[in-house]
């Protein structure tokens, strides 16, 4: 990205949703490589629709949640990421760019619930006006 590009989340959830389909495509049809694939692909897909979830909560309470939901789901991709290395399922080289990919969602998902969640000592009902 360069300086002047507008930051879109959303846009990279759905590079990443690609990545995810993309490279459950190339699993083994194997009982393993289809096992691990049908994991992934639903955890790994499930953060763009779960963000969009966020961008439309009825509450400030509603929108950690979901962006929790993200997070959630994005370290269970990870697991399933470092199982797919670990076995290998995949030719060496080929995962880790997206458990790198994987790393960084998590660390933005996490900034933005810290980001979200009241500070302490203000008040319930000023936080969710």
């Amino acid at each position: 990205m360069n300086a002047g590009a507008r930051y879109d989340l959303e846009e990279r959830l759905l590079a990443y949703a690609v990545r995810i389909v993309r490279l459950v495509e190339q699993l083994p049809d194997t009982r393993a490589g289809n096992h691990v694939a049908g994991q992934l692909l639903r955890s790994g897909t499930s953060p763009l629709p779960n963000h969009g979830e966020a961008q439309a909560a009825e509450s400030r309470r509603d929108f950690i949640h979901k962006l929790r939901i993200c997070q959630k789901e994005l370290r269970e991709s990870r697991r399933w990421l470092r199982l797919i290395q670990r076995v290998p399922l995949l030719k060496a080289g080929r995962v880790q760019p997206l458990v790198d990919e994987t790393d960084e969602l998590i660390r933005i998902f996490a900034a933005s619930v810290r980001t979200a969640q009241p500070r302490k000592g203000v008040e319930r009902s000023a936080v969710e006006c």
